[in-house]
């Protein structure tokens, strides 16, 4: 059964990600995906994955960490940690990067 909220801890959240990351990745439309999370997010929370998006781009053309706070108005924390995921090896933001810029070709 379902309990009041998921911890991070939960079971269920790693099974509910999994499930919706192949999902997501089995969609062809972008329209499709596009609406599905305008649908599951509120304006609030999507407004936050856009910029979450637009500092990984803007971290990976150099541009400077307090330039990037004061234009997507978010905190140094979130650029450093942000930062910090892009320099791991098989960094996942770089391999989205790469995919990014295949569709553009």
């Amino acid at each position: 059964m379902y309990s009041n909220s998921m911890n991070i801890d939960d079971p269920a959240v790693e099974l509910n990600l999994k499930e919706l990351s192949r999902t997501l990745a089995a969609a062809t439309d972008p329209q499709l995906i596009e609406d599905f999370l305008r649908s599951l997010l509120t304006p609030s929370e999507t407004a936050d994955i856009a910029a979450r998006w637009a500092l990984v781009k803007a971290l990976d053309n150099k541009v400077p960490q307090r330039e990037i706070a004061k234009e997507l108005g978010l905190s140094l924390c979130k650029i450093t940690r942000g930062s910090r995921e892009l320099k791991k090896p098989d960094s996942p933001f770089r391999k989205m990067l790469h995919i990014t810029d295949q569709l553009k070709s």
